[in-house]
């Protein structure tokens, strides 16, 4: 079985999908609009793995404030090495995306860094 795709939604589509092309390489298809919902959508693929469906529409409300929420928690991208996740924490930082833990070796082993997205979406970067 295989992971076809992850969705979430967004504020600001444009940004976000430029966010994601920029950062992480993904290319994106056609936007999709849904004129009776007011749904629009872009999927985003990657170079391996599953892709994300990033989504907006009317009347999608803020996911309740706390430090641990229920529901997903973050995206993970393998970069393959440490120096690669070092690299690219570098750059999100200096584009602005804050740095909230790492570089680091983590307990169970991983090499990683977590970073927030223009919208506060969690993204773990790991070697």
């Amino acid at each position: 079985m295989k992971l076809e795709h992850i969705a979430l939604y967004v504020e600001d589509l444009e940004t976000m999908k430029d966010f994601y092309c920029r950062h992480f390489n993904a290319t994106h298809g056609q936007k999709y609009h849904n004129p009776r919902t007011g749904l629009q959508t872009y999927f985003l693929s990657f170079d391996e793995g599953a892709r994300l469906e990033i989504m907006q529409r009317p009347g999608i409300s803020p996911r309740a404030n706390g430090e641990h929420p229920l529901g997903y928690v973050h995206i993970s991208f393998k970069l393959g090495s440490t120096e690669k996740v070092d690299q690219l924490t570098k750059s999100l930082q200096e584009s602005g995306c804050p740095l909230l833990n790492g570089p680091r070796l983590t307990g169970d082993g991983y090499y990683e860094s977590v970073i927030a997205d223009p919208e506060g979406n969690l993204i773990e970067l790991v070697a």
